[in-house]
């Protein structure tokens, strides 16, 4: 049970190719069947008859993830994390910089508990924050967003992106003079 605490990256198998699409189309005609109406059981089972135990909806769905990217070619990454983070594990997870993560927790945009002179995170205030971050970063790229046409005058798109641009930087500017 050791190796469950340990990092390890699947790789796709071409002879696993099948079985992976016979998962997905198990899955698929399942939820086309009996979509949200029946709430939905899964079982591991194994192969003695009455061989089986309840496997929660999360597990499912994190199997459910992994199929589908196996089954697209892609290497999954199983990397097991503690439920508290010091600051460069959060920093790590966030893809920042430790420091960046002091200033977080100073203006109050990360809580963290102060533990000595060292803080600790919770990892679930740390996920949150990532959302909010994304959030944040997709909403300034809708509303700067600049709509072009292959018939738009170059002179008029440069000044669109001009103003987006200066948009940019003083919400960059008043976020900073808030915080």
């Amino acid at each position: 049970m050791t190796q469950a605490l340990e990092q390890h990256t699947y790789l796709p198998q071409s002879e696993e190719e099948k079985h992976l699409a016979e998962v997905v189309s198990f899955l698929d005609a399942h939820e086309r069947r009996f979509g949200d109406r029946v709430e939905p059981r899964y079982l591991l089972v194994g192969s003695d008859e009455g061989d089986q135990v309840p496997l929660p909806a999360e597990v499912h769905a994190i199997l459910k993830q992994v199929v589908s990217a196996l089954q697209a070619g892609r290497a999954v990454t199983v990397a097991p994390h503690t439920t508290k983070l010091t600051t460069q594990q959060a920093a790590d997870l966030l893809g920042v910089t430790r420091p960046t993560v002091k200033r977080l927790i100073s203006v109050g945009e990360l809580p963290a508990e102060k533990i000595g002179t060292r803080h600790r995170l919770v990892l679930r205030d740390v996920l949150d924050y990532q959302q909010r971050r994304r959030a944040q970063q997709y909403d300034a790229l809708v509303s700067t967003s600049v709509a072009l046409d292959d018939e738009d005058d170059p002179a008029v798109v440069a000044e669109q992106m001009k103003a987006a641009r200066k948009a940019m930087a003083e919400h960059r500017r008043s976020r900073r003079t808030t915080a």
